[in-house]
């Protein structure tokens, strides 16, 4: 059994005006030479949580931490227009939620973090910043969400 410490979110970077099936996911990754989808879990705009990889595969969506982590994506992550946007429904929030405190049980203590954190501080100032991220995804702020939904439940 392999060690986790780390939950990373991702978003499909796909129009939520668009549909982007957990089968168009994993034609995507294919192409990109990944040996199937790299997250292990897709969250579909209606709530419906798809298994796509084995927790016990490694991931192929965190370049440097996939060793120790589990990956979740959410279809969407981009408005009608294609720009970077928190697209989730309501749904997408809630099995969300309820997917990473079901982890939480089997994975105590794992952070919790968004793909963008991941990014290098290149200040060195101890945050990663806006201007540093890599990338946008998964376009809303994983940890304050994860703060707030703590203190609720």
């Amino acid at each position: 059994m392999r060690k986790i410490d780390l939950i990373v979110i991702h978003c499909s970077a796909t129009r939520a005006d668009r549909d982007f099936t957990e089968d168009d996911l994993e034609v995507c990754h294919r192409r990109r030479g990944f040996n199937g989808t790299g997250y292990h879990f897709y969250i579909r705009k209606n709530g419906d949580i798809k298994t796509t990889r084995a927790i016990e595969r490694i991931g192929a969506h965190a370049k440097g931490h996939n060793l120790s982590s589990i990956g979740i994506c959410y279809e969407g992550g981009l408005d009608c227009h294609g720009r970077p946007a928190d697209t989730r429904t309501e749904w997408q929030v809630h099995s969300m939620r309820v997917l990473i405190l079901t982890l939480l049980r089997d994975y105590p203590g794992c952070r919790i973090c968004g793909h963008r954190d991941l990014s290098p501080d290149l200040n060195g100032n101890g945050e990663i910043e806006p201007e540093e991220w890599i990338k946008a995804c998964p376009c809303f702020e994983v940890k304050a969400e994860w703060d707030m939904c703590k203190n609720i439940g």
